[in-house]
C-alpha cells in the first residue's frame, strides 16, 4: 500500500472512486522530500496526514518509529487516527499499489480483503483484486435487429448483460475465453458502437458517449490479452 510517486490529487481521486471509508495508502509528500503522507478516505472525502523522516526515524504524530515496517505493524495494532475536527478514523483497507485490473478506469472498483491482526502480513490484502466494471449498454437484437439496453456486469472472465440493474438471473453470461476481437464498430447507424467478435456470433453493443465505449473496449482487450497470456504459459508448461 506504499505508493512512490502518486499526487496528491490522484490518492484522492483512487481513494474516492476506487476506496471505501477507511481505505488509505502511504505516498511521498509533494511538499518535502522528507514528508511522506498517510491518505485516508473517510467517509466522503480523503485526509491527508503527515509522517516525517528525520533520517532516522519516522514521526507521525507523537510517535516515533525506526522504519516504515514498524509504522506498519503500529497500524496493525491501532488503526486509529484523529482527524483536524476530532473525529477518529479508522485504518480498515489498505488500498494496493499493484491490483489485477487497470485502475484508470473511473468505474473498475478494486475489492481488498484485510484481517485484523498484529502483523505487517495481516495489512496486506489477503485476496487477490478483483476488477469489475458495470453499465448500461445498449446491445442489438440477435434475430430482430431491434436494441434493447441492457444492463452489463465484467467478471473475471465473464461479460453478462441482465433485463436491467434490479435482475437476479442474467440473460446471457458470455464467456470470453471464446472471444477473439473487440473493436470499435462503424457498420451501425448508431455511434459509439463496438462489437465482441465470438465463433457463432457478433455482439453490437452501443455506449452513451465515445469514451465510455472506449473505457468498455480498452478493458475488454486488456481481459482478452490476460487469457492469451495464460493459455501461452500452459501451453509452455505442458510442452516442457
Amino acid at each position: 500500500w506504499y505508493h512512490d510517486n502518486l499526487t496528491r490529487h490522484a490518492a484522492e481521486a483512487l481513494l474516492l472512486s476506487n476506496g471505501q471509508d477507511g481505505s488509505y495508502l502511504l505516498r511521498k509528500s509533494n511538499e518535502r522530500e522528507d514528508l511522506y503522507s498517510l491518505s485516508v478516505r473517510g467517509k466522503d472525502s480523503v485526509k491527508h496526514f503527515h509522517v516525517e523522516y528525520t533520517g532516522t526515524s519516522f514521526k507521525f504524530g507523537f510517535n516515533e518509529f525506526s522504519s516504515l515496517k514498524e509504522l506498519v505493524m503500529h497500524f496493525a495494532n491501532q488503526p486509529l487516527i484523529g482527524s483536524e475536527t476530532g473525529t477518529l478514523i479508522v485504518l480498515k483497507h489498505p488500498y494496493p499499489r499493484q491490483v489485477e485490473e487497470p485502475s484508470i478506469y473511473e468505474s473498475v472498483r478494486v475489492h481488498t480483503a484485510m484481517q485484523t491482526g498484529r502483523t505487517e502480513s495481516d495489512l496486506v490484502p489477503n485476496a487477490p483484486s478483483l476488477g469489475t466494471k458495470e453499465g448500461y449498454l445498449v446491445k442489438q437484437g440477435k434475430i430482430v435487429k431491434s436494441w434493447k439496453t441492457r444492463w452489463f456486469t465484467l467478471h473475471r472472465n465473464e461479460l453478462k448483460y441482465f433485463k436491467d440493474q434490479t435482475a437476479t438471473e442474467p440473460i446471457r453470461a458470455l464467456d470470453l475465453t471464446e472471444c477473439s476481437a473487440v473493436q470499435f464498430d462503424y457498420s451501425q447507424e448508431r455511434v459509439n458502437c463496438f462489437c465482441l467478435v465470438f465463433p457463432l456470433r457478433t455482439y453490437y453493443l452501443c455506449a452513451k458517449t465515445g469514451i465510455e465505449a472506449d473505457e468498455w473496449i480498452k478493458i475488454l482487450r486488456w481481459k482478452l490479452s490476460q487469457i492469451r497470456k495464460q493459455l501461452e504459459e500452459r501451453n509452455a508448461t505442458l510442452s516442457s
